[in-house]
């Protein structure tokens, strides 16, 4: 009988395999599409909707099919800065901040809330940003301390003045960044499962009943132990989960206010009623209920992907309590 082959799993370029070290996920690039380069928002958990298909070459046209959703609850962000910038010779810099003159008092939990200052006209700058927080008070996952980020605008650098000043103090909406049947990028924390073995980490194969020392472990490395330790590339045991990921090309179905039609009896679980704007997302995302996610615009939009062949027919409030 033959042996199945069972080749170890997890991309090398995932190195090392450590713990994030913080729960706001980080960019290395920035997709303007609208006037902000993305918005935040607050996983909450899954549901499915029946949803007609209208695409023009799809196996199921105008039919009624069930789709797995994500809920991300994103509720508005409010501008407390603005942040300008200059460039080096090699680098860009921060040469000044302005606050708005009234803050809310929630920011205090985060940071030294500053001084309001006027914005100078005398300013000399390349770009700017808005320095911008969340507002977890308008949510049910009972935390009332911000985070605080900052979101790069479109356009030149006057189009860019204009728009923070007017800004400066006022909420954004998630409509404002994002739209309805558009490709986005989810960034955020993974889900932590803490120490783990290889089968589990890297889905090795189980070794035989047999075999020395133990079934789920790596087996002999040969001259993998040469170099007097064994290297790096062989899977081992290790930290599985809370890793910083994306994923790409994911389809917003649907963004409302109305959580009446969202909302089954008795809430979603580990999170509780969705109170503000959300926004439904095809398929799954990363990290457990109450993580905070990071969704911009699609870096590398796939064109496979199917976007505005979908109408949401029925969205399933069936109790998520067991």
């Amino acid at each position: 009988m033959s042996k199945t082959d069972g080749p170890r799993h997890g991309s090398m370029q995932f190195w090392p395999r450590k713990r994030a070290s913080k729960l706001t996920p980080r960019l290395r690039s920035r997709t303007l599409a609208s006037a902000v380069d993305g918005f935040y928002g607050y996983k909450v958990g899954m549901t499915q909707v029946s949803i007609k298909d209208s695409g023009s070459n799809s196996l199921t046209k105008n039919e009624v099919i069930v789709k797995p959703v994500t809920i991300v609850e994103c509720p508005p962000l409010k501008v407390a800065g603005i942040r300008f910038y200059k460039k080096n010779d090699k680098t860009i810099c921060a040469v000044s901040d302005v606050f708005a003159d009234k803050l809310d008092k929630e920011l205090s939990r985060k940071l030294i809330v500053p001084k309001s200052k006027a914005i100078k006209d005398d300013i000399e700058f390349d770009d700017l940003r808005l320095i911008v927080y969340t507002q977890p008070k308008l949510t049910s996952i009972g935390k009332k301390k911000p985070e605080v980020f900052e979101l790069a605008l479109a356009g030149n650098k006057e189009e860019k003045l204009a728009y923070a000043k007017e800004r400066l103090g006022k909420e954004i909406s998630v409509a404002e960044a994002l739209k309805e049947n558009e490709l986005i990028d989810v960034h955020g924390v993974t889900t932590g499962k803490g120490y783990q073995g290889p089968v589990k980490r890297f889905g090795i194969q189980i070794r035989q009943k047999k075999s020395e020392k133990t079934k789920r472990g790596p087996g002999s490395l040969g001259p993998w132990c040469g170099q007097q330790h064994i290297m790096y590339r062989v899977a081992h045991a290790g930290q599985t989960g809370f890793f910083l990921r994306t994923e790409m090309n994911k389809p917003i179905l649907k963004i409302d206010e109305d959580v009446s039609k969202v909302n089954p009896k008795g809430g979603f679980v580990n999170y509780g009623n969705v109170r503000s704007t959300y926004v439904l997302i095809l398929g799954s995302i990363l990290g457990p209920n109450k993580r905070m996610l990071r969704l911009t615009h699609a870096a590398r939009p796939n064109p496979k992907k199917k976007t505005g062949s979908y109408s949401i027919v029925n969205i399933s409030k069936i109790s998520k309590q067991r």
